[in-house]
């Protein structure tokens, strides 16, 4: 049997704070002191120096000569401009994912939308954009489109600190239900057109429930 190569120290680090940032546990512009997050993870500061670079490179984390490094605040610009090119990339996922709909993908995808109206229910508004994200994930592994979902990836890194502001907008949460009935009702049907539309509908919605959030601020 094949075995499965154990992860370096410095991709513990990496994934580490990755998702200590993505999950809001480290926030925006909070600096990142090697000797701090050595201690907190368990890892040496080799990893976690290396880590950091590579979150930098990815745009999560930035830094400057005599400053350090710190978490890179995401403008509400530029989580419109990640936005944009999530449509143009998910719709792309969701045309292939309808191309190549299975009975079990389908299921799938109708077991979360299920889940997701019974959050919004119980007024969990939280669980329910957690849902939301893990919809969009499953569409995008269901759709076999291995470069699209490496991009999707980084851009949604990108943009996740975002993503929970715009289930609050009033009626939102409603809106964003039916869009991803549609979505799934197309995949369903093995309709690509239908489903790519559905999706680019969707994160147009997206974009303007975070405007008004914005604005709101």
């Amino acid at each position: 049997m094949p075995t499965l190569e154990k992860a370096t120290e410095a991709q513990t680090a990496y994934r580490r704070i990755r998702e200590a940032i993505l999950e809001g546990t480290l926030l925006p512009r909070q600096r990142l002191v090697e000797k701090e997050l050595s201690e907190r993870f368990s890892l040496g500061r080799a990893a976690i120096r290396t880590a950091l670079a590579r979150l930098e490179q990815e745009g999560l984390v930035e830094s400057a000569p005599y400053r350090g490094a710190w978490v890179r605040a995401i403008s509400l610009e530029e989580a419109l401009e990640v936005l944009e090119a999530r449509m143009a990339l998910e719709s792309l996922a969701a045309r292939h994912a309808a191309l190549r709909a299975t009975p079990e993908g389908v299921a799938r995808l109708q077991a979360i939308l299920r889940e997701m109206e019974a959050k919004k229910a119980e007024g969990d508004l939280l669980g329910m954009s957690e849902l939301n994200a893990l919809l969009h994930r499953t569409i995008v592994e269901l759709s076999g489109h291995k470069t699209a979902a490496r991009l999707i990836e980084a851009l949604r890194a990108q943009g996740v600190r975002h993503q929970y502001r715009t289930v609050l907008v009033p009626g939102r949460p409603d809106r964003s239900l039916e869009e991803h009935r549609r979505i799934v009702e197309a995949i369903a049907k093995g309709d690509g057109e239908a489903a790519a539309q559905a999706m680019a509908e969707h994160l147009k919605g997206v974009m303007e429930a975070l405007k008004r959030a914005g604005e709101g601020r």
